[in-house]
Parts: structure tokens; sequence; C-alpha cells
């Protein structure tokens, strides 16, 4: 029995890759529960696009918005989960096409405790174009790459070797996270606060929340040959706040926090 699962996709001003995101999601071989759009401040033609998914969708979406202030990526994504009704949740950006088995795959192997990193298949500019001209999804399938590839019996194999706890949690090496397709128990992400919302910017967020999530009795498993999704092609985001965000992490890892002040709840922890 599948858990009720909702998947919360950022955006911000790129609806057209949104619209190719929507498009994958509802076409999944599981259905999820939900489409929550965690939207971070988009133009009124975001708006309109996503009222039309809402108007002719038979899956549920709901549109999650707030003023645009800049880049507050961790905000958006908690006001997502506080809103979000199913007791599995996956996350998405708004510029990842997903494979018809992506939702399957993510429930699947979805534990309590633990948190699933799905693959990230990166398409180049060209293909990157080439689906946005033609407004076709299922264009990035297309593309050549041994991660592409869903081979269940290899997944279940590296998902039941390849994890991470704590003790591998240290200043000097980044798990290798990324927030763009990964999958958890909404109980366990309430556990520790939610995503920290004194990140301001890109950057250290997703290993944040992570080491937190580790710290307080998790696990990361990783789903390789499962879970695919495709990143359409992008210039990289600002590094401005990099240093500052990194301090955030780097305090988080000397002192083992496993949850935070500024989070789903406000409070004064520390």
């Amino acid at each position: 029995m599948y858990p009720k699962t909702s998947v919360i996709v950022t955006t911000y001003n790129q609806k057209e890759r949104l619209a190719l995101v929507l498009d994958s999601l509802l076409c999944q071989s599981v259905q999820p529960s939900e489409i929550l759009i965690a939207d971070d401040g988009s133009r009124e033609d975001t708006r309109a696009l996503i009222e039309q998914y809402i108007a002719s969708a038979s899956t549920k979406i709901l549109h999650v918005w707030q003023e645009d202030m800049g880049f507050r990526l961790s905000e958006i994504r908690n006001k997502a989960l506080q809103q979000a009704s199913g007791e599995y949740v996956i996350f998405l950006d708004g510029d990842m096409i997903v494979h018809r088995d992506f939702v399957r795959d993510h429930i699947t192997f979805a534990r309590q405790n633990v948190l699933l990193q799905g693959i990230r298949v990166l398409l180049d500019e060209e293909k990157t174009q080439a689906i946005l001209k033609k407004k076709d999804f299922s264009l990035a399938f297309q593309t050549f790459a041994l991660k592409a590839f869903r081979i269940l019996f290899l997944a279940h194999q590296i998902y039941q070797k390849k994890h991470y706890n704590k003790s591998h949690l240290n200043l000097t090496k980044f798990l290798p996270i990324r927030g763009c397709n990964m999958s958890f128990f909404k109980k366990d992400a309430e556990k520790i606060n939610g995503f920290n919302e004194d990140f301001r910017g890109w950057g250290r967020e997703d290993s944040e929340f992570v080491a937190r999530f580790l710290y307080a009795g998790g696990e990361v498993r990783y789903l390789k040959f499962a879970g695919i999704a495709y990143h359409l092609y992008h210039q990289e985001n600002s590094r401005d706040m990099l240093a500052q965000n990194h301090a955030i992490y780097e305090d988080c890892i000397k002192n083992g926090h496993t949850t935070c002040a500024n989070g789903l709840k406000k409070t004064n922890l520390f």
C-alpha cells in the first residue's frame, strides 16, 4: 500500500519549464495525491498558467505563492510543506522533467527516517532548447546516458548498500545531496523543523537540511537506476550569498544541530 503522497515543485518565473514538469507529472504510472507548486514570487503569467492546469488536471494542484523578495527557497518550501496533505513528500525543482515511473519509484523505496536522493540526468543546451521549442517533455527520454536507464534490480541492490548516516558528516566533505529530486516522510521533516529560513540566496540549504536530518537519527539512501528526472539546462545561479550560507551550514556541522530556530515553527532554540 503506497503512502498518500504530495509532490512539491519549486518555481520562479519559468512558466515554460514548469509546464513541461507538470505535463510529465500528470502522465505518471502512479499519480500523487496532489501537486503543490511552491512559487517564490513569480509574475502573473505563471499564475495564469497554473490556473489552467488546476482547472483541467484530474490530479489536485495547489499554488503556494510568496512575494518576490529575492531567493527564498527554504521559506517557500516550508509554506508548501505546511499545506501538503500527504504523509510522504517528494521535492522537485521546476526544471526537472520526470520519468513516467518517477513517483512510483520514490514511494516504492520510501521508509521512515530515510531521505531518498533521486537521479538527475543533465540535459545539454541544445536538447533543452529543442524540448522548449516543441513543448514536448518526452523528448528528454531520448537522452542516452547510463543513469537514464531504469533498472530496478540494480536500484534495489544500490539502495541496500549505499547509505549515509551522521557518522559521514564533517566540514571537509559534502554529502552528494541535491534538493531538486528528493523525498521523505513529512513527519520526519517536521521533527527537524523543516527547512532553515536563515538561508538567503543560493547555496547550502539542502546540505544543512540533510545534516539535521542525519543528526536526528535519519539516513540518506540513493536511488540509482530509479527515481529518474531530467534537468533542463540553465545557467548557474548567483553565488553572492554562498559565504554567508556556508557559515550557517558550518555551524550546524560543528554543533550537531537536529533542528533550527527559523523553520516551520519560529522558536528561540539556541
